[in-house]
């Protein structure tokens, strides 16, 4: 925790405000804020190619999640006992002796259920079997893909219909479904906390959440964990950010949303803590064992402890399926915000009158190319594959490109400019604790996290299965994917700039485009004010704005004119 408020602190909100600003005083996407700096376009990419390979993924695991709401309507939850042709004679259940066994396993056992459990090397719980070897039907290797699980395609299947459905009409319709995906959670999650903390062993398990262990405070890795978690619970570096707040009014005040929405994020997150550990706590009493040898890291604990420690509840079936949709919720809401930050970047990028009617087709040519990109996570290997996409493809990666997206906008620009530009907008120019650390303390922070993350790399491991070396180098070539945008693109708009030296090529490609600032002409104002009409061989051409980022009269209800825009 305490690295984690420290990465929130000095990284999180400040690189959070950075990219609402950067998003709304352009009206831009992740590709066209970058008039600011064309040669540093690489970045927005770099961001398109991360959210590519999350939405990828992260749509296989709301299937998944979809998969065990399904398996939840039931009167017994399948994953409860011992009794299933999937499970082995390793199988030990906790629900009671009598369904420790299944019918080919020899029934004399020891009568006490936490020595059994305790002593037993070879104990696996009946949901650890339903996930590996019926949901999953887990292969022995990354390389030996076997069959796709046609269960898992059919529910990701459904994920991105769900998604495509909500996105039909980009911000317009997901600004509305959020106000659900994004509020009903917390009803779930304060039923879950009043069911969890009633338990007994709840405060074990919220002990062991909330005792510091001052020795991990040395290990690289766990800050490392924490900035990749702040990034990942704000979604910084993503293009999402400054998409969603490219649709937002030019004087909204987005300084006053990204600490409260900073702030609310990560207090919810705190608040799951315990909504988990008290559970968590729970089942290790019931298993006499500590609370550290019943959490898993990764899927695991979504899919398997706490699946498990679910089974123990009266009414399992209710609280697994209010568990389960809590995720689909969840899920979706992030999904949403990766889909809508590609479909925004092509359609701001072409600009032009066809693509700007057709953007429905757009989402639905996004939404199939993930479908299709996503049947191989779907095989008997894709678990391994998902967690080699979740490890490499966005976590260094991240902070690498907003470390030189700060540096970019605060270095190459001007960080002068940049509060100004700030003013201009909302009235008032940020406050000097996020002016340090934009210029000074994010960079430097995330900049020794990464160098401690390489020194203190670990290979990737799944449970005991070790990963082959070209399975490694495959992610880090997706990690580097998305890194190596920025310097080949700055390569590349290098070799088309006007210049007779390299250093005025240099000094071309950096500053601002002559169509930045502002999208709407009546903000244009101060250096931005156009002193004379532009012509077409001024080569001045504002881009024509989004339809849903435009403020367009509409007659309300009551017969009142107003202006309207999407705001999220």
């Amino acid at each position: 925790m305490f690295p984690y408020f420290i990465m929130l602190i000095f990284c999180g909100i400040p690189l959070f405000f950075m990219e609402l600003s950067f998003g709304q005083f352009a009206s831009q996407g992740c590709l066209g804020v970058w008039r600011i700096s064309p040669m540093f376009k690489g970045v927005g990419y770099g961001m398109m190619v991360v959210s590519t390979y999350i939405g990828i993924y992260y749509n296989v695991v709301i299937c998944i999640a979809f998969y065990y709401f399904f398996s939840s309507m039931t009167h017994v939850l399948p994953w409860a006992y011992c009794n299933n042709p999937w499970n082995t004679r390793d199988c030990a259940g906790v629900l009671d002796a009598s369904n420790l066994t299944n019918g080919s396993r020899p029934a004399a056992l020891p009568s006490n259920l936490s020595h059994h459990l305790n002593h037993s090397l070879q104990r696996t719980s009946p949901s650890e079997e339903y996930w590996r070897l019926y949901v999953l039907k887990l292969s022995d290797d990354i390389g030996n893909f076997g069959e796709v699980r046609l269960p898992l395609l059919g529910c990701l299947g459904v994920s991105w219909v769900v998604v495509f459905l909500c996105l039909i009409r980009g911000v317009k319709s997901s600004g509305k479904v959020v106000y659900f995906t994004a509020t009903f959670p917390y009803v779930v999650l304060t039923i879950l906390f009043v069911r969890g903390v009633t338990l007994e062993g709840a405060f074990t398990g919220i002990m062991y959440y909330l005792t510091p262990q001052w020795d991990k405070i040395l290990e690289a890795k766990v800050w490392g964990d924490a900035a990749s978690q702040i990034f990942y619970s704000l979604g910084c570096a993503w293009g999402g950010l400054i998409t969603m707040a490219s649709y937002n009014k030019f004087h909204n005040n987005c300084y006053r949303d990204s600490v409260i929405i900073s702030i609310t994020n990560c207090a919810t997150s705190v608040y799951a803590g315990f909504v988990i550990f008290s559970i968590l706590g729970f089942m290790a009493n019931h298993l006499g064992v500590d609370v550290s040898h019943v959490a898993d890291h990764g899927p695991g604990l979504a899919f398997v402890a706490y699946p498990e420690a679910l089974t123990l509840l009266p009414i399992s079936p209710l609280w697994s399926l209010l568990f389960f949709f809590m995720l689909i919720l969840l899920g979706l809401g992030t999904q949403f915000c990766l889909l809508e930050t590609l479909v925004t970047a092509i359609v701001d990028e072409v600009a032009n009158e066809w693509i700007l009617q057709r953007k429905t087709y757009v989402t639905l040519g996004v939404a199939v190319a993930g479908f299709l990109l996503g049947i191989p996570l779907t095989s008997q290997a894709g678990i391994y594959w998902l967690l080699l996409m979740d490890n490499y493809a966005a976590s260094f990666s991240l902070v690498v490109i907003s470390c030189i997206m700060c540096v970019a906008i605060m270095y190459i620009y001007g960080h002068r400019n940049y509060f100004q530009d700030i003013q201009m907008m909302l009235g008032f120019p940020p406050p000097l604790f996020f002016q340090i650390c934009w210029r000074f303390v994010s960079p430097a922070i995330i900049f020794f996290i990464l160098v401690f993350t390489v020194i203190q790399y670990r290979p990737i491991t799944y449970n005991h299965y070790q990963y082959p070396g070209w399975a490694v180098a495959i992610g880090f070539l997706m990690a580097l994917s998305s890194v190596l945008c920025i310097p080949l693109y700055a390569i590349f708009r290098l070799c088309r700039t006007d210049g007779d030296t390299l250093l005025q090529r240099l000094k071309n490609a950096t500053k601002p485009s002559r169509d930045w600032g502002p999208a709407l002409l009546e903000h244009r104002t101060g250096r931005y004010a156009p002193t004379i009409a532009p012509s077409p061989e001024d080569g001045f051409e504002v881009q024509p704005l989004h339809p849903d980022k435009a403020q367009i009269p509409i007659v309300g209800s009551n017969g009142s004119s107003h202006l309207q825009d999407s705001r999220i």
